[in-house]
């Protein structure tokens, strides 16, 4: 089997990429979590849609941990398939995700961007996990 030399830098640019785009949200949520609820708003609404946001963004925060983990350890650097799938989902997360901020949209639209360019490729990670170990 050939060997794919381009993937593990590109791996790791796109995962620092979302990285990035994660931590800036941080700052910039206001505006999302506003676009997410009426015009009339209260306090506990906009509390309950922030509270929302801050746990999602601290999920992600935890898969990019096991993500990094595996990365770093070399147990998933050199495996072409993880790399290609962690490539395709952080490259797309990171897209999304600018006109996540950029454009305002509400906040339950990231729960699908962290479902497919987080959760699954975290899962794999951890598969791998358990296949080097188990």
């Amino acid at each position: 089997m050939g060997r794919v030399t381009g993937l593990v830098p590109s791996r790791f640019l796109t995962l620092v990429a979302h990285l990035v785009i994660v931590i800036t949200m941080f700052w910039s949520r206001e505006i999302n979590v506003r676009a997410s609820l009426p015009l009339e708003f209260t306090k506990e609404e906009y509390d309950s849609q922030d509270r929302q946001l801050v746990i999602a963004l601290s999920v992600t925060l935890g898969l990019f941990v096991v993500e990094l983990a595996g990365f770093f350890s070399g147990i998933s650097m050199f495996n072409g398939t993880q790399s290609l799938l962690s490539v395709a989902a952080h490259a797309s997360a990171s897209v999304s995700l600018s006109f996540f901020i950029f454009e305002r949209w509400e906040c339950t639209a990231y729960w699908y961007i962290f479902t497919f360019c987080s959760a699954l490729p975290a899962a794999t990670e951890l598969v791998l996990f358990v296949a080097v170990f188990g």
